[in-house]
């Protein structure tokens, strides 16, 4: 049933769904329940329920409904005690302990042509309709999981020491458990502490060491390049004294660490003494600072970037190390794209990152069912390095993001990818906030390769394998400066590869070069393959054919 046709429902129907509702029996513990203690917000916990079932609704790779939800994530309350059990049936959503019922209610919404609650697991519409991600059906089974919460709360020790975060921290587990591993929960310090590493927090740029011994204050252990501290000519080593006319003498270095952060654009007045030299005072205004995620080094006649993670601005500092080593009296022959155990990050970042290698063609597509997850990302831009050889390095915890570069960057011929299988993570989370200030990482789409290949599971397979050892990385670019390439046949039967495929499948395709961490003998490769033309050439993927 749809949204207009549960409105448009009889009128004596839905009066007699009002009438059950009702009328339904609530069966409590006979015991005295406990008084309620500090820690439990039964309000809060039904609010962050709400909006986390009317988040995930439209958004899981695949319908479930919010009754399933419920019943999977209250099941979390076993984990914390297991004497708890969670049922829920089409006549009765119910809580017990010990097997004793401590709480029967019905289920949220009943559907009047059937007489069963609909989205229960078993039971009258299965996947669930459009009436049952109604907002106010939505709500229903939120304020059922803040009353069960509450019922468990007066009736377990174990929950009460769990507290409120503990409650809702077991019942997303639980609930995920049944998902995929990449969709979780993160508590609000979670959440507070991967927002900041993804686009940085406010801040001086400072970072602060230990007490000084005897002296009060804290030192300098290090400045962020480019910082305001930076840009007020701090230094390491010098001594923090006092923070807005505050002597620090007697604090700890948590506290300090909390003075130093605020709000964009706040101002903080710090009094510093270096070392030889009388104290000063210096007012800086606290700017986003984004952790740096691109490392460059110059090694002989190629340039090595090593990218840790995809934060706001890694492809911007990744165009400007290129720049400013193509602008240097001795421009490099080629790069070496460096991204063995990046775990990937944001996506948007890892699709500009190919746009500046990548002129024109295909980066990823994404497909899921919410219609905001399917999209086509396509280069449209220049290529910074106008050509130059590109070898990216990649390991078997090469994952998410990352992987969507190198495979965008070896697909479309503008690189050679050396070292083992990575890690095979192609699916795609939105981050959703909720009330309690915690968020939800959820999947809601599954990426696919130019060549039409999925990462999931598969990973991305290197055309130069060397995670076989050294003898066979030897004959691999021995044959490859004598324009064959052994990894052909394999390279092809991955290309090739369509969702789903069986785990054995996957598996047989994945051993031709096995997942490891990454070894000095990538580097070795990738030096080879730029400083011999041929041996690159025959290592890129084979152009497709074009009918």
């Amino acid at each position: 049933m749809n949204g207009v046709a549960a409105r448009n429902a009889p009128f004596v129907a839905r009066c007699l769904v009002l009438a059950l509702l009702w009328l339904w029996p609530v069966s409590w513990a006979t015991a005295e329940p406990f008084a309620a203690g500090p820690g439990f917000d039964q309000r809060l916990i039904a609010e962050v329920a709400t909006a986390a079932l009317t988040l995930m609704a439209p958004r899981t790779l695949d319908k479930i409904s919010p009754g399933q939800f419920t019943i999977w994530g209250l099941r979390g309350f076993t984990a914390i005690d297991p004497r708890l059990m969670a049922e829920l049936t089409p006549q009765a959503l119910r809580l017990t302990l010990s097997g004793r019922t401590l709480l029967t209610r019905p289920p949220p919404m009943i559907t009047p042509t059937s007489g069963t609650p609909s989205g229960i697991p078993g039971g009258g519409g299965g996947g669930g309709d459009a009436a049952d991600t109604s907002p106010a059906v939505i709500k229903e089974w939120g304020d059922a999981i803040g009353q069960i919460s509450r019922v468990a709360w007066d009736s377990s020790d174990a929950v009460r020491r769990a507290g409120t975060q503990g409650i809702l921290r077991g019942f997303f587990d639980e609930l995920f458990n049944h998902l995929d591993p990449y969709s979780r929960y993160a508590s609000p310090q979670e959440a507070a502490e991967e927002e900041a590493a993804r686009y940085g927090r406010a801040g001086l740029g400072i970072d602060i060491g230990t007490s000084v011994a005897g002296g009060g204050g804290f030192v300098v252990r290090g400045v962020v390049p480019a910082s305001p501290a930076s840009l007020a000519q701090i230094r390491i080593g010098d001594v923090l004294l006092e923070i807005d006319g505050s002597a620090l003498q007697g604090a700890d270095l948590t506290s300090v660490a909390a003075l130093l952060r605020g709000p964009e654009g706040s101002t903080a007045a710090l009094t510093l003494r270096s070392p030889g030299r009388k104290p000063r005072r210096v007012d800086l205004q606290r700017a986003i600072l984004a952790p740096p995620t691109v490392f460059a080094r110059r090694q002989g006649e190629l340039l090595v970037i090593r990218v840790s993670s995809f934060a706001r601005d890694t492809a911007e500092a990744m165009a400007r190390e290129i720049g400013k080593a193509l602008e240097s009296p001795r421009p490099p022959k080629g790069m070496v794209l460096d991204i063995r155990g990046n775990r990937g990050g944001l996506l948007r970042q890892a699709v500009s990152m190919a746009e500046t290698l990548i002129p024109s063609g295909r980066i990823a597509s994404t497909a899921g069912r919410n219609p905001q997850s399917v999209r086509d990302y396509t280069a449209v831009g220049a290529d910074l390095l106008h050509g130059l050889p590109v070898v990216i390095i990649v390991d078997g915890r090469t994952a998410s993001s990352a992987e969507i570069l190198a495979a965008a960057l070896a697909d479309q011929r503008r690189a050679v990818v050396v070292g083992s299988a990575t890690l095979g993570k192609g699916l795609v989370q939105t981050i959703l906030p909720l009330p309690d200030g915690g968020a939800l990482s959820l999947t809601w789409s599954r990426v696919l390769a130019p060549l039409g290949w999925p990462l999931q599971a598969l990973g991305v397979l290197p055309q130069v394998c060397t995670s076989l050892g050294e003898a066979p990385l030897k004959r691999t670019l021995a044959e490859l400066a004598q324009a064959h390439q052994p990894m052909a046949r394999a390279l092809t039967r991955h290309r090739e590869a369509r969702a789903p495929m069986p785990p054995a499948e996957i598996l047989e395709i994945r051993n031709a070069c096995p997942a490891s961490e990454g070894r000095d003998s990538d580097l070795v490769a990738a030096k080879f393959l730029i400083d011999t033309p041929l041996a690159y050439a025959t290592a890129l993927i084979p152009a497709p054919v074009t009918p």
